[in-house]
């Protein structure tokens, strides 16, 4: 989920870090990770209208799917990014609520694959694919955004937009600088809005994180279960139910990169979010 900003002065109020700096690490317990800020110069968002817009209905669903009963649950999805953020840069970078009394900047632009396949086109492929499995088990499901070829919503909104559903899912790809990391991850809020809002956030990183471990592989610098906790991410802290961000691979690292373009691997990816989801209910 590295990012390039595109006004330098929100860098120190925002986090962030520039392109040709040494790598810095989504957290320090993770040695190795190029911070979820970081977007190497020369690469951009699409503005949409490639393969994440194809294919959303009548394709196989996870196993699960024919068995699960979400008849009544409101889940939240959150594609991150969107397509047309870099043509934005003064409405990405104007600040918003970051949840802890700050501010941080409204949206980014995403990162890519070494072959400039964006996160925002990633993330919208694997929502939509997403989307149809738990419509399809009777689950009432909310995006934060419309479409891939829009800006933000801004990452306050992308907290708040799921108030009143069961639980929030935020969907991102990193971008470590280093193309030999690999692996998932994923991020729940420390601490989260209340003890058993961030309980119940923890455990559906769990539960995320086992079934992506079926098919994918963890990053263990974020310990076994690779869930890590963070104090800074905006969409988490303005969160008020359970809540996750699901790094789900590096996009810098050559084989996961490939499955990451290929509509069967975004298959994979909503599938295991699928069952994750499922699982924790």
């Amino acid at each position: 989920m590295r990012h390039r900003l595109l006004v330098p002065s929100l860098l120190a109020s925002a986090g962030l870090c520039l392109p040709g700096l040494t790598a810095c690490s989504h957290d320090s317990s993770a040695p190795g990770q190029a911070t979820e800020r970081a977007e190497t110069a020369g690469q951009s968002a699409s503005a949409g209208g490639g393969p994440e817009d194809a294919g959303t209905a009548g394709e196989t669903t996870s196993a699960q799917a024919a068995d699960a009963d979400l008849k009544g649950k409101v889940i939240a999805l959150d594609p991150g990014h969107n397509g047309g953020n870099a043509a934005h840069p003064e409405e990405i970078n104007r600040e918003v609520p970051d949840g802890r009394g700050g501010t941080k900047a409204c949206n980014t632009t995403g990162t890519s694959t070494n072959s400039d396949y964006p996160e925002a086109d990633f993330t919208w492929s694997v929502a939509k694919k997403l989307k149809t499995s738990l419509t399809d088990a009777g689950a009432e499901v909310v995006l934060s955004r419309k479409d891939n070829k829009g800006v933000g919503p801004c990452v306050d909104e992308r907290g708040t937009f799921a108030d009143d559903a069961d639980l929030l899912v935020s969907i991102h790809a990193n971008g470590s600088e280093s193309s030999s990391v690999k692996g998932y991850h994923i991020i729940v809020a420390d601490p989260g809005e209340d003890e058993k809002t961030e309980a119940a956030s923890v455990d559906l990183a769990k539960s995320v994180g086992k079934s992506m471990g079926e098919e994918f592989t963890a990053n263990k610098a974020y310990g076994k279960a690779a869930i890590s906790r963070r104090p800074d991410l905006a969409g988490l802290n303005n969160a008020s139910v359970p809540a996750v961000i699901v790094e789900c691979g590096e996009m810098r690292n050559r084989s996961e990169a490939k499955v990451m373009e290929s509509k069967s691997g975004q298959r994979k990816y909503a599938d295991a979010l699928f069952d994750g989801i499922v699982d924790w209910f």
